[in-house]
């Protein structure tokens, strides 16, 4: 089964503020990063369910670095699947009500 992958507008601003501050220290590092990201996202194409279960009902994890968590979910009935967010594992996830 091979599905498309999407980045929601929030998942493609976390990719951006993480390349954003690995970048002031270390460009070559944040490239490297964001490269992986990319890579673990394409991956899910072809493995949607790939990740473990979520914290939110109905999303899939996938950690495709140490530090990060990516959360997404997978539309069989349109065969997409959709990264919702990119989070740092020590952030609260998910995230508290205001």
């Amino acid at each position: 089964m091979s599905v498309k992958v999407r980045w929601s507008d929030a998942a493609r601003q976390d990719r951006l503020a993480i390349f954003e501050t690995v970048c002031e220290d270390a460009p070559m590092a944040a490239l490297a990063l964001d490269e992986r990201f990319g890579e673990a996202a394409a991956a899910l194409a072809r493995f949607p369910m790939m990740g473990r279960a979520g914290l939110v009902p109905g999303t899939r994890e996938l950690i495709p670095h140490e530090n990060y968590r990516l959360v997404y979910e997978v539309d069989e009935t349109a065969q997409i699947v959709w990264v919702l967010a990119l989070v740092h594992v020590a952030r609260q996830w998910p995230p508290t009500e205001p």
